[in-house]
């Protein structure tokens, strides 16, 4: 099988190329994303493999299924940026639906630990040894709320570790977990409770922008959001006016609504055109990282075993356990 690898970075390469000799494939690795202008250079592959700021549309799938391509390999969990309808009967669709849920989990709270306690302008303090407190007061979670958004296994590893801290833990799902030991409570009464939140769904045209101006008007005063799963899941405009209204103690976001083309790049000798990015970076109490929740060695490793094992399965007419469907589109 030849498989055409696109946004690929050097770690990708330390992962895919030994495992991909491995299993016999032929793969070529390209830096640039995928998208209609670069779809022309699948020509000649079996399948292509893409990241989270790739797209594939309409357009393109006709394009790839004209070209012969068979599948379409997802290197993430998330599917929400091609169109799987279009694809459905012309060119496979598989994923990575789990990789390493702890990875993504530990670093919400990462996130969530930094925004309430400061520790990264504290790290830059001390370096010029200004050991000042002043503006570095957070809050206890010990006893606080915690709402998780998804219960999947992300969500899941969350919530333990939501209890390690001693807090109590509401959840969302539209499919509850019966197995869970959690208290599951509508999006409205999540909101209006919580102490903390934390996103860890998938994007559909249910959960765009569940985070709103009416849900963030619901939320307590001085509440901490952290969002490690998709960008959209927040209004980005909304969550500005709530953030100048003061009504965020902290906002950690890995993940951003417009992030295609800026995260896993380098912009730091450019100008940033984006300007609700760059209004977000204005606020002291916003951390904003690039798309990294998921990127720990276990989590890179697991990412390339499915990914290989998935397109092994379809060259060997093996059964597609991964694959998406349109059942799987809402």
């Amino acid at each position: 099988m030849k498989i055409a690898f696109f946004s690929t970075k050097p770690y990708d390469r330390i992962w895919f190329e030994p495992m991909g000799k491995e299993y016999g494939f032929e793969i070529r690795f390209y830096e640039v994303p995928f998208h209609e202008e670069t779809v022309s250079l699948a020509k000649g592959f079996d399948a292509v493999c893409i990241f989270v700021n790739d797209y594939v549309n309409a357009e393109m799938i006709k394009q790839l299924y004209d070209m012969h391509v068979k599948a379409i390999l997802l290197r993430s969990a998330g599917f929400n940026h091609v169109d799987v309808k279009a694809a459905e009967d012309k060119i496979q669709v598989l994923r990575v639906p789990s990789y390493s849920p702890e990875a993504v989990a530990e670093f919400a709270m990462t996130m969530l630990m930094t925004v309430n306690r400061y520790t990264h302008k504290a790290y830059n303090r001390t370096r010029e040894f200004n050991m000042s407190l002043h503006g570095l007061m957070g809050v206890d979670f010990y006893r606080k709320t915690a709402g998780i958004v998804g219960t999947g296994k992300i969500g899941q590893a969350m919530i333990r570790i939501c209890n390690g801290f001693g807090m109590e833990v509401l959840a969302y799902d539209p499919y509850p977990n019966k197995d869970l030991d959690v208290e599951y409570v509508s999006v409205q009464e999540l909101m209006e409770r919580s102490n903390v939140i934390s996103l860890h769904c998938p994007l559909t045209s249910e959960t765009k922008h569940l985070v709103n101006a009416d849900t963030i008007a619901k939320m307590k005063d001085g509440v901490y959001l952290v969002n490690t799963s998709r960008g959209a899941l927040i209004d980005t405009d909304a969550l500005i006016d709530g953030l100048v209204a003061g009504k965020f103690g902290g906002v950690g976001l890995d993940v951003y609504e417009e992030e295609e083309g800026i995260f896993y790049e380098d912009k730091s000798n450019e100008i940033m055109r984006d300007e609700n990015l760059a209004r977000l970076m204005t606020f002291p109490n916003v951390l904003i990282t690039s798309h990294m929740g998921f990127f720990t060695r276990e989590a890179m490793q697991a990412i390339a075993k499915v990914t290989l094992e998935n397109a092994y399965a379809l060259e060997n007419g093996l059964p597609l356990v991964n694959r998406v469907g349109s059942e799987a589109v809402k």
